[in-house]
């Protein structure tokens, strides 16, 4: 008997762990049943397109024949290209004037309309409107009637004796209109910004002002500090989205990216590559090229704030 009941001890010894792990990790099979359908939305339609893109990009492949392996060919073309180096230069223009101007649009209005005026609601319903609309086909070709040569813009110079040129056919002057239409969009990073002023406590200001503080000086010694995450945080998800833009400019130039490759920009001479010159190993790398230029802005981004943005721990 006393060795029968050694050999239950010993068994309920080995048993405790295994029931005790069990308890630990319970049964997941039925969140693995509701996750499948992503998961197999991640692998076929996202990790996998990125992987078959990566291999591309160092093949000739033009959708009429297999790929061809051709190994650093596209890169050593994509990097002796003139049109290539003009389409990312555009782009950085793009980016470097229309994200700046766009988040002080946005914050500008979101302090205004933190004030507290009546009617919020409906003004922050309004300015948001344009970012719903912003990179639609309709506001694209809107904008080519407003910037035309009988356009709206030219429509109001001329009661000033101002004869406007045709500003989206001039070289000089149709990546402004691009980017005078970026800046319009700026009712998403309002709303974050308007969300971001709300958090910041009252008190604050109300000691800056027992302070004498002005409003300049409350802005620059509070709003600013203390806001800095809100306009990091808007300042990367505009950047990158700026560098993806390609509905405006190639609505507005009518998919050519003139004049003269004035609004040729990189994302749009990518869909030209592939799906008009049918060259998708090259359209691969130049995808490549692109992202990690993305992920280089983003990182220096991320390396660059921990100088300027405030953080209350």
């Amino acid at each position: 008997m006393s060795s029968l009941g050694e050999l239950r001890t010993i068994a309920r010894s080995r048993r405790g762990p295994a029931i005790r792990v069990k308890e630990r990790f319970p049964d997941n099979k039925a969140a693995l049943v509701f996750l499948l359908p992503w998961l197999i939305g991640l692998l076929g339609l996202t990790i996998g397109p990125i992987i078959a893109s990566l291999y591309l990009s160092f093949t000739d492949y033009n959708l009429l024949r297999p790929p061809v392996w051709s190994g650093f060919d596209n890169i050593v073309e994509m990097f002796s290209d003139a049109r290539f180096w003009n389409s990312f230069r555009v782009t950085l223009i793009y980016v470097f004037v229309g994200v700046p101007l766009q988040l002080a649009l946005a914050l500008g209005l979101a302090i205004l309309l933190d004030k507290g005026m009546r009617g919020l609601s409906f003004y922050r319903s309004i300015f948001y409107l344009p970012s719903l609309l912003g990179g639609s086909v309709a506001v694209a070709i809107l904008w080519r009637q407003v910037f035309g040569k009988d356009g709206i813009v030219n429509g109001f110079l001329a009661w000033f004796g101002i004869d406007g040129p045709g500003w989206i056919g001039h070289p000089d002057f149709a990546l402004g209109t691009l980017i005078v239409l970026h800046i319009w969009t700026f009712g998403s990073p309002m709303v974050i910004f308007l969300a971001g002023l709300r958090q910041i406590p009252e008190m604050y200001y109300e000691a800056a002002s027992m302070d004498g503080a002005g409003r300049v000086r409350q802005f620059f010694s509070i709003t600013f500090p203390l806001l800095t995450p809100v306009i990091f945080f808007n300042l990367v998800l505009q950047i990158i989205f700026a560098f993806q833009s390609f509905t405006q400019a190639y609505v507005v130039s009518g998919g050519t990216g003139g004049p003269s490759d004035s609004t040729m920009f990189f994302t749009l001479l990518l869909y030209k590559e592939a799906f008009t010159e049918l060259d998708m190993g090259y359209a691969s790398a130049m995808s490549w090229f692109l992202l990690l230029v993305i992920a280089a802005f983003t990182a220096f981004n991320f390396w660059l704030s921990k100088y300027w943005v405030f953080y209350d721990d």
